[in-house]
């Protein structure tokens, strides 16, 4: 059984062998440090665990992982633009290092790329586009209508953040050619993990310290974007609390999974408790 560092060593390894191949050379670079400057590769992960829980080898999903990493990446190029963000993972953003122009057609080559990976597999096709109008809605509604109900709130935190996870993991278990059933327990359950990432991100913005998180703080505040703790009057403990509840309806929907790996279940079962807890 291969350990996270090696899975992780795998994405890694397949994200710059995808990226050296982009044309033209000029944007190469800018590419390379939008996409290997950092990150926690969560989504690719949830992929290859997923694909192995369903019985899968870790490189069956290796290529979706990565896809699925470069959808991500490419979303946030464009959410640093909208908050105008100088600071992604520690580092400038890709905006402030090389200008709206660049960044942009960075993300469009980042999608560009991440759909040649899929393109062979209708099946994982749709489940990409899907994520990507989910994402797509999700966005347009952040930026033309604010929440006013925690349940609006949820419902815009599960098509930003939870729609891309759910993909994550849904490709995984494609990859493995699981059943339906599998297929639905497994997205269930990175969807609500990823509801809870972004509850938890709603958190930090709110009491984390710049330095330790990586990017500014108080952006929600400041451009009235619609996190947990503006639309409703929850405490941050109290939005974590509801962070929890999401963690716990994942397990539930992953202890549907009739798994092969007992290793990466278990992996997956630290995430759903990694989200609530993590400092950055």
């Amino acid at each position: 059984m291969e350990s996270l560092d090696r899975r992780r060593t795998l994405i890694e390894d397949r994200l710059e062998s995808v990226l050296a191949d982009i044309e033209p050379s000029e944007l190469r670079g800018g590419v390379a440090d939008a996409v290997l400057s950092g990150g926690k590769r969560v989504r690719p992960m949830v992929t290859i665990l997923a694909c192995e829980i369903a019985g899968g080898e870790p490189a069956d999903a290796l290529d979706y992982g990565v896809g699925i990493e470069l959808v991500h990446t490419a979303s946030l190029l464009v959410d640093d633009i909208i908050d105008r963000s100088t600071v992604r993972r520690g580092s400038e953003s890709a905006w402030q290092a090389h200008g709206y122009g660049p960044a942009i057609v960075t993300s469009d080559g980042l999608l560009g790329e991440a759909f040649a990976l899929f393109a062979a597999d209708p099946a994982a096709m749709e489940t990409v586009t899907e994520a990507m109008v989910e994402l797509g809605e999700g966005e347009a509604t952040e930026l033309t209508a604010m929440p006013s109900t925690e349940a609006e709130y949820m419902a815009l935190a599960r098509r930003k953040t939870g729609a891309l996870f759910r993909a994550a993991a849904e490709l995984g278990a494609i990859a493995a050619d699981a059943d339906d059933e599998t297929v639905d327990a497994l997205g269930e359950y990175a969807e609500r993990v990823g509801i809870a990432f972004q509850i938890r991100d709603d958190v930090l913005d709110a009491v984390a310290d710049p330095e330790t998180l990586g990017k500014p703080t108080g952006i929600d505040e400041t451009l009235d974007r619609p996190s947990l703790l503006q639309v409703t009057d929850l405490s941050p403990e109290a939005a974590n609390e509801r962070a929890r509840a999401q963690s716990d309806l994942a397990i539930a929907a992953l202890e549907r999974v009739d798994s092969t790996s007992e290793h990466a279940t278990r992996y997956l079962l630290d995430l759903a408790a990694f989200v609530v807890e993590r400092e950055r």
